[in-house]
């Protein structure tokens, strides 16, 4: 039982819970009572809570049945976790077709290199090489023949031709090549022991160059020849750069005569130090590139 102390407290603050007050609006110039309500404490606490409980009444609605709950994190629909079903399906299967895609063209540059076929493509290394201060400045000799390609081009009624099948390829002596780095020619073109090309010396970090216009076919890594590139060229004849440090264009690109496509390096188990292996091939057999080339 409560003490007649607290009886009276708490009468006292019921009774000041229900006293009554008014609320009167007046015209600020006539004094004319426009408005005039009549509340308490209680009132107004149910009137507060009421408004609380019908706030959140109409947000738990708006959650439960209306389409915007699919935007508040966690409340998404069915509708939408089969959407998420079905672009993870759509990028797994483009993840299996770039796979197979890569293992084609792999496989492709091991049937030039007279490999064979391989079932898994090889382990790639981390990461490439770091290459700094590279200067891609064209000298003046580079900027002379680029003017002279682009004339020749310009006018000449024999693009797109086909081109002779023989292995001295008569049909490209006409082009005006670009040459792919400048350096020292170590190693020649020697198809007896399986060299296909010519080994190059040259500065660190010194850029690759495409020796004509054309569309880059293959750039990647692989376990003998490291970072390599090559390019699709007119009259069915192929350049292949190989041993790279960095590779600059990815395959599909088109890249003009002289532009850089690569770094020179020492990547690869068939290479002992920095240098560029250059092959041409020309109608699917090899050429000496230094019966086309000034090196």
């Amino acid at each position: 039982m409560p003490q007649p102390k607290q009886q009276k407290l708490y009468k006292r603050w019921l009774t000041k819970l229900k006293d009554k007050y008014r609320l009167v609006i007046l015209n600020d110039q006539t004094l004319e009572e426009k408005v005039s309500f009549r509340l308490s404490r209680l009132n107004v606490f149910i009137l507060t809570g009421s408004v609380a409980i019908l706030l959140v009444f109409i947000t738990s609605y708006i959650i439960a049945f209306t389409p915007l709950k699919e935007y508040i994190p966690g409340f998404g629909g069915i509708s939408g976790q089969r959407d998420w079903y079905v672009f993870q399906e759509r990028l797994d299967s483009l993840e299996s077709a770039v796979a197979d895609k890569d293992l084609y063209i792999h496989n492709i540059k091991n049937i030039i290199a007279g490999k064979e076929l391989d079932d898994a493509l090889p382990d790639k290394p981390e990461a490439q090489s770091q290459v700094k201060s590279v200067n891609f400045k064209s000298s003046p000799e580079d900027s002379i023949l680029r003017a002279e390609v682009e004339q020749e081009e310009r006018y000449s009624l024999e693009r797109g031709k086909s081109a002779p099948t023989t292995v001295n390829a008569p049909g490209i002596g006409s082009f005006l090549f670009f040459v792919p780095v400048k350096g020292t020619v170590t190693n020649g073109y020697n198809p007896d022991n399986d060299h296909f090309g010519i080994d190059i010396v040259a500065r660190k970090n010194e850029p690759i160059k495409a020796v004509l216009d054309g569309t880059v076919i293959f750039s990647d890594w692989t376990l003998a020849t490291g970072y390599s590139i090559g390019i699709q060229h007119a009259q069915n004849l192929i350049s292949i750069y190989r041993h790279n440090s960095s590779l600059l264009k990815k395959p599909g690109t088109y890249v003009r005569a002289g532009e850089p496509v690569a770094i020179i390096g020492n990547s690869g188990e068939m290479s002992t130090g920095p240098h560029l292996h250059f092959e041409l091939w020309h109608n699917g057999s090899p050429v000496n590139p230094r019966n086309f080339i000034a090196f």
